[in-house]
C-alpha cells in the first residue's frame, strides 16, 4: 500500500535547486534510508513531508488519515520542562491541557486545598470535553516503553536520554510514518545498539537519514539517494546501493563526455569560414543552441580531492604513560565519583587507538588527562616530549560563530600552506566542499555537518605528531567520512579517536580501549569488532564459570546422592579390599572437588576478576576447567566401580 507520493517536486533557495522536478514514493512497512551529500537537501524534504516546508512546484500526495511523527536531527535543547511536559508537546492539539493536568495532580499530592482541587476537576472536565485521555495513556505507554521517568526534568539529562525524549515527543502520535534525521548523533554504542532493536519493532513505515554505514546496513530495506536534485531509488542493502551509485556515476561522465565531445565538434563547425557560414543549416545551428543549453543546465559531480594532515616533528617513542592512575570527581554531596581506576596504559608513538564506551564512562576524562587539563587523583602519569597535538572537539568550541569560513581557515589571509605547499585558501576549501560563495559565508549559517567539515579544514593545516579526535563523524556525509578514514590512515604519527561509528573505528585503529563504566580499562587489539568479540567471550566465560545450569546442577546432586547411597552398600558388592576403599573417599573426593569449584567460580564472578593480567585470569581459568575435568572422572569411576 502506497502511504505517500511527491511527484513533479521543485524546490530551490537562491541559486541552487535543492528538489529538481524529481518523484518519491513510500509503501507501508519500508524503512527507507536517505542518503547524501550535506546541504543537498535531505533535511529539507524531511520537512516538506512534515508540511513546515512548501514546495516551490509539484504535489505532495498523502494516503487517507496517515500520521506522521518526526524525530529531529538535534537533541532538545536544555529547557526547565519535565519530561512529560516535553513529550506531551508532540500532541499539539490538547499538549496545554495534559501539561495543565499532570502539574496538578503533583499539586494535589503537596497541598490538597479547594482551590487547587477545584482547577483539577476543571481540567479533568475539558480533558474530558476533548477526548485527551486517549493521548494521557499514550504518553506514559511511550514513557514506560522508553523506560523514561515522567517527572525528570529535560535540563538534567544527557545528551543519550536527550535523544530517547525527542523520540518519544515523535512517538506519542501513533505514527503510521517516522522521521528520524540522523537518529544515532550524540549516542553511545550502547544506545544505537538499543534504537535499532527498537526501530526494527516498530510496526509503521520508516524514513530516515543517517550517515552511521553500520546503522544503515542494520535498519535499510531501501536507499534513496538525493543527488543535484534527483531522488534515485536503489533497492537492496546498503553495500549493493554504493556498488550500483558507483556504477551509475561512470556511466553519466561517459555520457557526459560523449556529449562533450559532439558539442565541441559543433562549435568547431559553427565557426568555419564564410563559405561554409554561406551553406550553413539553419536546423544544425538550431540543434546547436540546444545543445549548448543542455550544457549550461548540468550540474556537475563535486569530487572531493585528496587531502593530508599538516605532519609536525616526529615526537619521542613515549607518548603518555600511566601506572596505577585513578582520577576522580567530587559530585557536589561530598562523595568522590572514581571515573578511572588503577589504570596501567603506554601509549608509543604510531599507536591508534579508539577509545569505546557508553557516555560518561571517562573516555573525555582520559583525553584531557593526555593533553594534561587534568592531573591524576592517584598514581603516576607521564607525557611524552616533542608533542604537537591536532585535537577536534566535538562541541566546535575553537569556531567563532561571527568569522566566515574563509577566514576561520586561513586568518584573514589569500593563502594556506600544508606539507610545504602553498595553496590559495579558496582552492583548499573546495576539497571539503565548500564552493567560493560558502566560504565567505558566517559560520553561524553553517550546518552541524559544514561546521565539522571547516573544523577538519583546519584541522589538516595544524602541523601535528598526535591526532585526538573527539566525535568526529557526527554530521557528517559518508563522502567526507571515507575522506576523513583514508587521511587518518595515512596519518605517520600518534591516532586517538573517541567514536560511537563502528566503521570508522574498523577501519582507523588497530587497538582499543574499552571502557565498562566501573572505572576499569581494558585494553583489546583489533576494531570495534573485536571489543564486541571481546564482550561476547567474557559473557560467555561468566556464564561459564558460574556453573551448570539448574537443571545440571540438580542432575550432579542426584549422581552425588547415588554416590553416598551406593557406597553405603558397596560391601555387598563383589569388590577387592583396594576398590571397596576407593569406592567409599569418592563422596568425600567429589565434595571436595564441587567445594573448590565453586571458590573458583566466585573468583571468576567478581567484578575485577577481568581486570587482572590475562596471566593471571589464564590460571585460574585453567584451574576451573582441570577441576571440572576431575569431577567429571570421579563421577565415571563410581560409576564403573558401582557397575563392577
Amino acid at each position: 500500500m502506497e502511504l505517500l507520493r511527491l511527484t513533479s517536486a521543485e524546490l530551490a533557495f537562491g541559486d541552487g535547486k535543492i528538489l529538481d522536478n524529481t518523484e518519491f514514493r513510500i509503501k507501508q512497512g519500508e524503512r527507507v534510508c536517505l542518503v547524501g551529500r550535506n546541504g543537498a537537501g535531505k533535511s529539507s524534504l524531511m520537512r516538506i513531508l512534515m508540511g513546515q516546508q512548501n514546495l516551490d512546484d509539484g504535489q505532495l500526495v498523502f494516503s487517507n488519515n496517515i500520521r506522521l511523527g518526526m524525530l529531529e536531527q538535534d537533541p532538545p535543547e536544555s529547557c526547565d520542562f519535565s519530561v512529560f511536559d516535553y513529550v506531551s508537546q508532540g500532541l499539539a492539539e490538547n499538549a496545554k491541557l495534559l501539561q495543565q493536568y499532570h502539574q496538578l495532580i503533583h499539586q494535589v499530592t503537596e497541598t490538597p486545598d479547594d482551590k487547587t482541587l477545584n482547577k483539577l476537576a476543571d481540567v479533568q472536565q475539558q480533558l474530558e470535553q476533548a477526548n485527551a485521555w486517549e493521548d494521557e495513556q499514550r504518553i506514559e505507554q511511550v514513557l514506560s516503553t522508553l523506560k523514561l521517568s515522567p517527572d525528570a526534568n529535560v535540563e538534567d539529562l544527557s545528551g543519550g536520554w536527550l535523544r530517547k525524549v525527542a523520540l518519544a515527543k515523535a512517538l506519542v502520535t501513533a505514527p503510521d510514518v517516522l522521521l528520524l534525521d540522523e537518529p544515532t548523533n550524540h549516542l553511545d554504542i550502547t544506545s544505537v545498539l538499543w534504537l535499532e532493536k527498537f526501530l526494527k519493532n516498530f510496526t509503521g513505515t520508516i524514513i530516515f537519514i543517517s550517515h552511521d554505514r553500520a546503522f544503515i546496513r542494520a535498519m535499510a530495506t531501501r536507499i534513496v539517494d538525493l543527488d543535484r536534485g534527483i531522488l534515485k531509488n536503489y533497492p537492496g542493502n546498503y553495500d549493493q546501493y554504493l556498488e550500483q551509485k558507483q556504477h551509475d556515476l561512470q556511466v553519466e561522465e561517459q555520457q557526459n563526455a560523449l556529449f562533450d565531445k559532439r558539442l565541441a565538434e559543433e562549435e568547431v563547425w559553427i565557426r568555419q569560414g564564410i563559405k561554409a557560414r554561406r551553406t550553413r543549416n539553419e536546423g544544425r545551428v538550431r540543434a546547436l543552441e540546444k545543445l549548448r543549453n543542455v550544457r549550461q543546465q548540468r550540474r556537475e559531480v563535486k569530487n572531493q580531492t585528496e587531502a593530508k594532515i599538516t605532519e609536525g616533528d616526529r615526537s619521542g617513542k613515549l607518548v603518555f604513560e600511566s601506572e596505577n592512575l585513578s582520577i576522580a570527581f567530587n559530585d557536589g554531596a561530598g562523595n568522590n565519583n572514581t571515573v578511572i581506576k588503577n589504570l596501567d596504559l603506554l601509549i608509543t608513538r604510531g599507536d591508534r587507538l579508539a577509545l569505546i564506551g557508553a557516555n560518561g564512562t571517562g573516555k573525555s576524562t582520559l583525553l584531557k588527562l593526555l593533553m594534561e587539563e587534568y592531573q591524576p587523583t592517584s598514581g603516576k602519569m607521564r607525557v611524552g616530549v616533542n608533542l604537537e597535538i591536532a585535537y577536534f572537539d566535538q562541541h566546535r568550541d575553537q569556531l567563532d560563530p561571527n568569522m566566515t569560513v574563509q577566514d576561520s581557515v586561513a586568518e584573514g589571509k589569500q593563502e594556506v600552506t600544508i606539507n610545504g605547499r602553498t595553496r590559495h585558501v579558496l582552492g583548499y576549501l573546495q576539497d571539503f566542499l565548500f564552493s567560493p560563495k560558502r566560504a565567505r559565508t558566517p559560520i553561524r549559517a553553517l550546518s552541524g555537518g559544514e561546521k565539522n567539515r571547516l573544523l577538519l579544514a583546519r584541522l589538516f593545516l595544524r602541523p601535528s605528531n598526535l591526532l585526538i579526535l573527539d566525535e568526529p563523524t557526527n554530521d557528517l556525509d559518508i563522502e567526507t567520512l571515507e575522506l576523513l578514514e583514508e587521511v587518518v590512515a595515512n596519518y605517520a604519527g600518534t591516532v586517538i579517536v573517541v567514536s560511537h561509528d563502528r566503521d570508522f573505528v574498523n577501519n582507523t585503529v588497530n587497538s582499543c580501549l574499552y571502557f565498562d563504566g566501573s572505572g576499569s580499562i581494558n585494553q583489546i587489539v583489533g576494531g570495534y569488532d573485536d571489543v564486541d568479540a571481546y564482550l561476547a567471550l567474557k559473557a560467555q566465560q561468566q556464564q561459564l564459570a558460574k556453573g551448570q545450569d539448574d537443571k545440571i546442577r540438580q542432575n550432579l546432586q542426584t549422581e552425588k546422592n547415588t554416590v553416598k547411597k551406593s557406597a553405603e552398600i558397596s560391601t555387598k558388592k563383589k569388590l577387592s579390599y583396594k576398590e571397596r576403599r576407593e569406592l567409599e573417599a569418592l563422596p568425600e573426593q567429589i565434595d571436595n572437588l564441587e567445594t573448590l569449584i565453586s571458590d573458583l567460580q566466585e573468583k571468576v564472578n567478581s567484578a575485577d576478576f577481568f581486570v587482572q593480567s590475562s596471566e593471571k585470569t589464564s590460571t585460574v581459568l585453567n584451574q576451573l576447567q582441570e577441576s571440572e575435568s576431575k569431577l567429571e572422572a570421579a563421577y565415571s569411576r563410581w560409576q564403573e566401580l558401582d557397575g563392577f
